[in-house]
């Protein structure tokens, strides 16, 4: 694990007890959740700032060429590397018409901590706005072992020192721009624009993004929808369009009341099936994610987890910082391979682009 001083010592999680944006990268890579088949990286909610963005599906990937000085007999005339797909974690948040952005206002508190036991990554914070208004936000998002085309995430927000108007976006986005990485020989190649849209849709509090990529052929396809709990008077507006489909949620909240919303993203890509045939495939994974719902998809998650201890925990006495080592490393064993089913596990699994992915 990387050395962080905010990090405290627990044998079953791992807890960031202040944001350190100067190793915003790495905390980003060891708070990726995982199935082996979906990949998010721990990208804060609001999705800035950030280290790297990174939303990767196993075995979806873009072909390169591969120049040469001088060419050679047997040298690959191409490379493939894995690619950010579509970013369905993005919860953006406005208080009071200003965004919640952790490098302005005072970030009163800030706490994320994995959870190797539950598989679900809980962040809570309170916010002061430049503007002096108080929130607390909380978020947990999960990518399921039981149901492995699904991620999902409940975001609370609500106000401390009186009525606040807020505003909740929900996003699916294609084509981030990806920093490029230098000075590492690891590092995959940053490509930019690798998807190009095929169909885009929205109905009720539903959404969706279908792509391919412009040389390797391959088809993905992603899609949202929502659950939203709180005050009566709430508004909504989502939209699509070829790269970015949003829900807006808007509300006036006093102190004591919440705004909950349950958001559910399904993925699934192809190199043969049809846009129909694929965008249905994700479809019919959210209507079923949307039947378990929230509490019944953390209970299946808690379950497979309580199954893979049960057999594969392997306990360390005497020092706390060491068990927490090794079960981190279990943990991440168990994400980079659970749901990959015959696919190449990733050198880095699913948190990064590293060594260009499953090549």
């Amino acid at each position: 694990m990387i050395p962080h001083p905010s990090f405290a010592e627990d044998p079953w999680s791992l807890v960031e007890t202040d944001l350190d944006l100067d190793v915003l990268a790495q905390s980003e890579s060891v708070f990726t959740l995982s199935n082996g088949h979906i990949g998010v990286r721990g990208n804060l909610d609001e999705g800035e700032p950030q280290g790297l963005p990174g939303t990767y599906m196993n075995a979806v990937y873009e072909t390169r060429p591969l120049p040469y000085a001088e060419s050679g007999y047997g040298y690959p005339e191409a490379g493939e590397t894995i690619i950010n797909v579509v970013n369905g974690k993005i919860v953006r948040l406005l208080v009071d018409d200003e965004p919640f952005d952790v490098r302005y206002g005072k970030l009163v508190t800030h706490r994320r901590r994995l959870d190797f036991r539950t598989g679900l990554l809980q962040r809570d914070a309170e916010w002061q706005s430049p503007a002096g208004r108080t929130v607390r936000v909380s978020s947990t998002r999960l990518v399921s072992f039981a149901e492995r085309a699904v991620m999902a995430i409940a975001y609370e927000v609500e106000p401390v020192d009186g009525p606040t108007s807020v505003v909740v976006q929900s996003e699916l986005v294609a084509n981030e721009p990806v920093p490029a990485e230098i000075g590492d020989p690891r590092a995959g190649a940053a490509l930019d624009s690798v998807l190009q849209p095929e169909h885009n849709g929205h109905e009720a509090l539903r959404a969706g993004l279908l792509h391919s990529t412009r040389a390797s052929g391959l088809r993905v396809a992603a899609a949202m929808d929502h659950i939203i709990e709180g005050p009566d008077a709430i508004q909504t507006r989502i939209q699509s369009e070829p790269d970015l489909a949003r829900l807006s949620i808007a509300a006036e909240l006093r102190p004591g009341q919440r705004l909950r919303m349950i958001k559910l993203v399904a993925y699934g890509w192809s190199s043969v099936r049809s846009i129909p045939a694929l965008r249905d495939q994700v479809q019919g994974a959210l209507s079923a994610a949307r039947l378990r719902g929230w509490d019944r998809l953390v209970g299946d998650q808690r379950a497979y987890l309580d199954d893979f201890w049960d057999r594969a925990d392997v306990e360390i006495e005497g020092d706390a910082e060491i068990q927490q080592a090794v079960r981190f490393g279990l943990f991440q064993v168990l994400q980079a391979a659970a749901r990959a089913e015959r696919r190449a596990v990733p050198a880095k699994g699913l948190t990064g682009t590293g060594y260009d992915g499953p090549t």
